[in-house]
């Protein structure tokens, strides 16, 4: 009965958001995406598509959005963002890191890449433009990918960082105790694989068309670059999904190690109380602003 409740409520929703989408104008990006969309079908094999195409989608993806917090540093009107203003970044680490991400890249990663290939023909994963799902059920897809993965990483980044194992592998992950956003990556190989394995579970689940194997990507880059950006920007549009955690929450756990070990959403740290030091630092934090506030006045 409460099955059949939760399918109705869904279709429901399902409904009403196509009914309020047939009122929205044309989007004048569609014809073009479509139209390369199927050139891209015409000329490259889906061997091609899956591999070089997920590799290109990373690569990119990747590094574009690193570029905001790699030119903050140099604007000094964004230094009042960043949350550890006393550890600026250095291009010793961020060299470092570089040569780091590009062995992960390409020696840990290309290879699970190689297999996007055989996942989408193993399940029978469409290609095809016509097959493609609309922008809110992809949206509902990314964001049920995302809560999956986060429950994955909460419970298995909480475990890396036992104190048996933390030294071998976590530990390489914590090597810039004030974070920056190429670093999101920056981690151990076996932490790559460990961690990383809870971004395909959502796919196994969710994945009815190639376009959200990227679509998620880019999510999922968007998300871990931005709460590694070591920047709290105002105004930003992540800030509008419901529980998010944010750079606030991330860089704290790089700076005291312990606590706040979800990637994305607040729920499961405040389930198992691992957020109790950061909320008794924001209370702090607001107390000295306080008196600083009473002293200048």
């Amino acid at each position: 009965m409460a099955m059949n409740d939760s399918i109705n409520i869904l279709n429901s929703a399902y409904l009403a958001v196509e009914y309020i989408d047939s009122f929205l104008p044309d989007n004048p990006l569609q014809q073009p995406f479509k139209n390369a969309w199927n050139y891209m079908l015409d000329n490259y094999t889906k061997f091609q598509i899956a591999t070089w195409g997920s590799l290109i989608v990373h690569e990119a993806s990747y590094f574009l959005l690193c570029v905001p917090g790699f030119v903050f540093q140099f604007i000094p009107y964004m230094q009042k963002y960043k949350i550890q203003q006393d550890k600026p970044e250095t291009w010793e680490k961020q060299w470092k890191c570089f040569k780091t991400l590009l062995f992960n890249h390409f020696f840990i990663q290309l290879p699970l890449i190689c297999g996007t290939y055989y996942f989408t023909e193993y399940f029978n994963i469409p290609y095809e433009w016509e097959e493609m799902p609309r922008w809110y059920v992809l949206v509902a897809q990314c964001f049920g990918c995302a809560v999956i993965e986060d429950a994955w990483h909460y419970f298995l980044h909480r475990l890396l960082h036992h104190k048996r194992i933390y030294k071998y592998i976590h530990k390489v992950h914590h090597e810039f105790v004030s974070p920056f956003g190429m670093q999101a990556e920056y981690a151990h190989p076996l932490e790559t694989l460990i961690l990383g394995a809870g971004f395909f579970i959502g796919i196994v689940v969710f994945c009815n068309h190639v376009i959200l194997l990227w679509a998620w990507v880019i999510c999922r880059l968007m998300e871990t670059i931005d709460v590694h950006s070591g920047y709290d920007v105002p105004l930003n549009p992540l800030h509008l999904v419901p529980f998010y955690a944010g750079a606030r929450f991330h860089d704290f756990h790089h700076m005291n190690f312990i606590g706040n070990y979800a990637s994305t959403f607040t729920w499961w740290d405040r389930i198992f109380g691992t957020d109790s030091q950061f909320i008794a630092y924001k209370e702090k934090e607001k107390k000295q602003q306080l008196i600083m506030k009473k002293k200048a006045n």
